[in-house]
């Protein structure tokens, strides 16, 4: 693998990169992002009972309009017809995992989307706890696996 920034010139200044002759293959993409709270907030962050009301569906629908939206919010991303996106949510002691996956049929990987799709839902999640909980934190936004594409399958830990 090629150790030079393709987002950089020659010169050092960054353009987008040319992605025209590439293969249209179908691309997933996972990643996840952790919402720490306190421990008696996960019951009602899974149930819908916070003061600002389900924040579930809520941010299940924020991180899918990110996904969509990503080539608008990070400079260098390319528009892609995006197939699908899943928001998924795990409760643990005193975080919710919270878990995209997004699918296209391009020419160039959905990472990028779903980071974004996992970042914005966990946002969203502290928005709709903060009232009971400012001390909330998102932490842990990683790509957890990537399949498709000149560069193949990759994931984490393997």
């Amino acid at each position: 693998m090629s150790e030079k920034l393709t987002h950089l010139r020659e010169d050092g200044s960054a353009h987008m990169v040319d992605v025209s002759d590439k293969a249209v293959t179908k691309r997933v993409a996972t990643a996840q992002a952790v919402f720490n709270t306190r421990e008696d907030v996960v019951p009602m962050l899974m149930t819908g009972n916070l003061p600002k009301g389900e924040a579930l569906g809520t941010a299940r629908i924020a991180g899918i309009m990110a996904a969509k939206r990503t080539w608008e919010l990070v400079p260098l991303c390319h528009p892609l017809p995006i197939s699908k996106v899943s928001v998924d949510f795990t409760a643990q002691q005193s975080s919710v995992i919270v878990t995209a996956q997004v699918t296209t049929k391009g020419v160039t990987g959905v990472e990028m989307e779903a980071l974004t799709a996992a970042s914005v839902a966990a946002l969203t999640l502290y928005d709709m706890v903060k009232a009971v909980d400012k001390s909330a934190t998102v932490t842990d936004i990683q790509v957890l696996a990537k399949s498709g594409g000149k560069s193949g399958d990759w994931e984490r830990g393997q």
